[in-house]
């Protein structure tokens, strides 16, 4: 048998005498082979344009597909892309690392800073059997204490702060503290005066049977601490716009507007009450600090800091909240934000002045309404 070549040159002499584009070569495929045609100048006829390859006019002049999938079959899916993804997830594995390493570097760092300072008073972890909350989520009690050595002092601040809640945001609730209550073993008189007869325990017991309220972890910070962790996290202060002028008993005036206050003036801010609204004025101030602070973390720089300066108040603060929790929680506080929700007790309209059995002015409060007010606020 003939070769191609010896084919296709027999078959370009054949038509060398041909009018151009007149005639086409049409295969007969034989049983022979039918991937080798034979052609033959008894089926020439109209031939495709000058310059296709014999193979375009075996075909009637269209190009057959090259490479893969010539057979006429899809192409198979490339598998490079599988490796793309293989890389991007690892890439992601390792960034979360090197941020869980950052993160606990900078509390542990923050934390031996603490143990450090010579002129911090280092609170002592004390007894607290907290519990969850039936849904699950895990109060905190944040206590601010203006206690010194050889003082049982009252609270200054009480608050409750839920992160892992059903809003999967930060709640928060503030209690005046001349609101009366019964203490368990003691009586009813002034909410505050809970943590001077058994710490933070003695106060968790008492919120449980007043309101309702469990709390899991607690954390007590002194006047130092606060501006300690203020300066750290806010060099150049924290936002406020001040309600009105004030200077009375405090450290430093504060003039009325907008404002950025280090942590000492914050924390002036924070705790006058020389004025006609007294406790309430000053609540509604507290939940404008702890909404200005948690807003104040939408600057990365402030994130970046918030290991370190979470490591401090461990260091110089009484509590027994654990770091795993702040990185559980991580988005619900990135959340804060955008703003915190706040609620204050006693609400509106469920109160009024009385006193107690020291002759002391106190809040008797509607506890009913309270306790509804408080179940719906975690609950919307």
């Amino acid at each position: 048998m003939d070769s191609r070549k010896d084919r296709n040159k027999k078959l370009y002499e054949d038509l060398a005498g041909a009018d151009k584009g007149k005639l086409f070569a049409r295969r007969q495929i034989t049983q022979e082979s039918n991937s080798d045609p034979q052609w033959t100048t008894e089926d020439m006829e109209t031939l495709p344009d000058e310059g296709q390859t014999p193979t375009a006019r075996r075909t009637g002049g269209k190009q057959p597909p090259q490479g893969p999938g010539s057979n006429g079959k899809a192409p198979r899916p490339k598998k490079p892309q599988k490796r793309k993804k293989h890389r991007f997830l690892r890439f992601f594995v390792k960034l979360v690392l090197l941020l869980l390493i950052f993160c606990v570097g900078a509390y542990f760092a923050g934390k031996w800073t603490a143990n450090q300072g010579a002129d911090m008073d280092k609170q002592e972890a004390i007894t607290f059997n907290g519990f969850k909350n039936s849904d699950g989520s895990s109060n905190i009690l944040l206590l601010g204490s203006d206690s010194r050595e050889g003082e049982n002092a009252r609270a200054d601040t009480i608050m409750v702060l839920q992160l892992d809640g059903p809003a999967k945001k930060p709640k928060l609730i503030s209690f005046m503290r001349d609101t009366l209550v019964d203490i368990p073993g003691v009586g009813q008189t002034k909410i505050n005066a809970a943590y001077a007869y058994g710490g933070a325990e003695l106060l968790r017991k008492t919120l449980k049977q007043n309101f309702g309220i469990e709390c899991r972890y607690y954390t007590i910070v002194d006047f130092q601490s606060f501006e300690s962790v203020i300066d750290t996290l806010f060099p150049n202060g924290v936002t406020i716009d001040a309600e009105k002028d004030m200077s009375k008993n405090l450290e430093v005036p504060i003039k009325a507007g907008k404002q950025q206050m280090d942590g000492l003036t914050l924390l002036q801010y924070a705790r006058f009450r020389m004025d006609e609204e007294g406790d309430f004025g000053r609540v509604r101030r507290q939940q404008q600090v702890m909404n200005a602070v948690f807003s104040g973390m939408k600057n990365p720089l402030v994130l970046a800091k918030l290991p370190f300066a979470g490591g401090k108040v461990m260091g110089e603060a009484a509590t027994n909240l654990p770091m795993s929790y702040l990185l559980k929680n991580t988005i619900s506080i990135a959340k804060g934000a955008g703003g915190v929700d706040r609620l204050s007790i006693p609400v509106d309209d469920s109160w009024s002045y009385g006193v107690d059995y020291a002759g002391g002015s106190v809040l008797v409060i509607d506890q009913d309404k309270n306790q509804k007010a408080i179940k719906s606020f975690w609950e919307k």
